[in-house]
C-alpha cells in the first residue's frame, strides 16, 4: 500500500501556544514536522519529545537567523508561525516568498507598516496566508453567525459586545512579553483581534470608523499599590514575597512550564512569572471602543483584564428584534495561592475551573423570546481548536470529512487579519490622541472586497481540504 504523500511542515517559535500545531501535525498522516525554529534549543527540545511521544521522528533545529536556509534545505511546503506577535511578519514574508502555505497565529502582526508588508507580499506571490482565528470555529459562534445570515432579527443596525478576562487569565498577559505594546500591539491587537474578527465575519461587514478610550487602572506597579495589591518582588520564582500572592505564578510546580520557560531562561533570558504588578507595563487593562461598519452599523465594544469571572456578551439589535448571547466561561476563580497550571486554564486553551455555560436567546418583535438550542464544549476555546485544526490540516481519521459539521468557508485570510487587526490599531491610536480614525489611514493598501458591503458572503478559502479549509527580540515562543 503507498503512503500517504506528506507536506513538510516548519514550525517557527516553540512555546506553550505552538503544542497545538505540532500535535496536530504530528498526529495527521499528511503532515511531517520536518523543522522547528526557536532561539532556545530547550523549547524545541521539548517540541522534538512530542513528536517522539506522537510516534514521529525529530525535526531539526534552526536558529531564527538561519530561517532563510531552513526553508532551502528542509523543502518545507508549509511554515506554522507562532512566534511573539511582533516576529510574524518576518517568518511570513520570506515564507510566503518561497512558495510555502503559512499558517500564522492571531493576530497577524501589530502594526500598519508590518501588516502592509505582509499584504504586498500575498498579493504580489499569490501565495496562500491564513490567520488562526479559532473562534470561528467555535458550534455557538457558528449558530450565531447562521442566525444572522438566515435574517433572525432582520437589518442589523448594532452590536453591543462585553468581553470580561478574570483575574486568573487576565493577569497572565501581564506577566509575559503581551505587557510590552511594542510586541504584543497591547490587548486590543492580541486579544481582542479574536472578538473584532468575530463580529466582521458575523456581519459580513468591515469597519470604518473608530473611537476609543483606554487606561492600566488594575495592573502595573502604581495601580498594584494604589489599591493595595503590589508585592515587592521582579518575578515569582525564587522569592519569599510571592509565596502569598494569588497573582504569582509557580513555573515549577508544573513539568511543561517548567520546561518550556524556566529550563529555558539560560538560552534567551525570557523572564515567564514576572510581578503582574511591577513595571514596566505599556499596555491597557480596561478599554472600551466604538466602531461604526460600512454597511452602518455600529458596535460598542469593552474588554476588562481583570474581573472576577470570565465570559462575554453580545447583543445583536435589528429591525426585526434583538439577539442575545452570554457566555459563562469561569463563574469565579478561588485565590489560589501562586498558581500551578500546565497553561491550558490560563491560556485558555482548555476550560477554566468552574466553567459556565452558554445561552442564546432571540427576541423577536412582537413575539415571546425563543432559548435556541446550543451544542457547546468545555475544550479548546469552545471547541473551536480541534475543528480549527481539522480545517486546516484535514482529519486525524481520514473517514472523517474535514471540519465536519462547520460552517462553510470560515477560513479566516490575510484580508480578514487585516481587518480584525486595524480596528486594535486605530483603537490604540484612539487611546494616544483622543480623536477617531479611520481604518483605511491604517491599511491604505487593503483592496476593496468585491462583495456589497452589508451582505453575507464567503470567505476565500486558502485551505487544502476542499470547502471547510481554513501563534528581532529574540525571544521567539508564544
Amino acid at each position: 500500500m503507498s503512503r500517504t504523500p506528506q507536506r513538510r511542515a516548519a514550525v517557527v517559535g516553540t512555546g506553550h501556544r505552538a503544542q497545538t500545531f505540532t500535535r496536530a501535525l504530528a498526529e495527521r498522516p499528511g503532515h511531517l514536522v520536518a523543522a522547528l525554529c526557536d532561539p532556545s534549543p530547550t523549547r524545541m527540545a521539548f517540541h522534538n519529545r512530542l513528536l517522539a511521544d506522537a510516534g514521529e521522528p525529530a525535526a531539526t533545529q534552526w536558529e531564527p537567523d538561519r530561517f532563510a536556509d531552513l526553508l532551502t534545505e528542509e523543502g518545507v511546503d508549509e511554515v506554522v508561525v507562532t512566534t511573539v506577535d511582533a516576529e510574524h511578519d518576518r517568518y511570513i514574508v520570506p515564507a510566503l516568498a518561497a512558495g510555502c502555505r503559512v499558517v500564522t497565529e492571531k493576530p497577524m502582526t501589530v502594526d500598519a507598516e508590518r501588516c502592509a508588508r505582509i499584504l504586498d507580499t500575498v498579493r504580489t506571490t499569490g501565495n496562500s496566508l491564513t490567520v488562526a482565528f479559532n473562534y470561528r470555529f467555535n458550534p455557538v459562534h457558528e449558530k450565531v453567525r447562521e442566525l444572522l445570515a438566515d435574517g433572525a432579527v432582520g437589518e442589523i443596525l448594532s452590536v453591543h459586545f462585553e468581553w470580561l478576562l478574570d483575574v486568573r487569565h487576565g493577569a497572565d498577559y501581564f506577566r509575559r512579553w503581551h505587557r510590552e505594546k511594542d510586541r504584543s500591539g497591547g490587548l486590543m491587537v492580541h486579544k481582542s483581534s479574536h472578538h473584532f474578527d468575530l463580529v466582521n465575519w458575523w456581519l459580513a461587514d468591515e469597519p470604518r470608523d473608530v473611537f476609543g478610550y483606554g487606561r492600566l487602572g488594575f495592573y502595573g506597579r502604581a495601580a498594584g499599590e494604589r489599591h493595595g495589591l503590589r508585592r515587592d518582588y521582579d518575578r515569582a520564582h525564587g522569592a519569599d514575597r510571592a509565596a502569598d500572592d494569588p497573582f504569582a505564578l509557580d513555573l515549577t510546580a508544573n513539568d511543561t512550564l517548567r520546561a518550556l520557560y524556566l529550563d529555558a531562561e539560560p538560552d534567551d533570558g525570557y523572564v515567564r512569572d514576572r510581578n503582574v504588578f511591577g513595571g514596566p507595563v505599556t499596555i491597557e487593562d480596561d478599554m472600551a471602543v466604538l466602531v461604526r461598519y460600512a454597511g452602518g452599523a455600529t458596535m460598542t465594544y469593552h474588554l476588562t483584564a481583570y474581573s472576577p469571572w470570565e465570559g462575554y456578551r453580545v447583543m445583536f439589535n435589528g429591525s426585526a428584534g434583538r439577539l442575545e448571547l452570554e457566555v459563562e466561561e469561569s463563574r469565579w476563580q478561588p485565590p489560589t495561592t501562586r498558581i500551578a497550571s500546565a497553561g491550558g486554564a490560563v491560556h485558555g486553551d482548555t476550560a477554566a475551573e468552574h466553567a459556565g455555560g452558554a445561552r442564546l436567546t432571540l427576541r423577536p418583535l412582537w413575539r415571546p423570546p425563543v432559548d435556541i438550542p446550543l451544542v457547546t464544549a468545555h475544550e479548546a476555546h469552545g471547541g473551536g481548536d480541534p475543528r480549527m485544526l481539522d480545517a486546516l490540516f484535514g482529519p486525524v481519521d481520514a473517514a472523517r470529512p474535514a471540519g465536519a459539521g462547520a460552517v462553510a468557508h470560515p477560513t479566516a485570510t490575510e484580508r480578514d487579519g487585516a481587518l480584525a487587526l486595524a480596528v486594535g490599531l486605530a483603537a490604540n491610536r484612539c487611546f494616544e490622541t483622543g480623536l477617531p480614525v479611520a481604518v483605511r489611514e491604517l491599511v491604505p493598501g487593503l483592496r476593496p472586497d468585491s462583495a456589497s458591503h452589508g451582505e453575507h458572503r464567503d470567505h476565500r478559502d486558502h485551505g487544502e481540504h476542499g470547502e471547510h479549509g481554513e501563534h528581532g527580540d529574540q525571544v521567539q515562543a508564544r
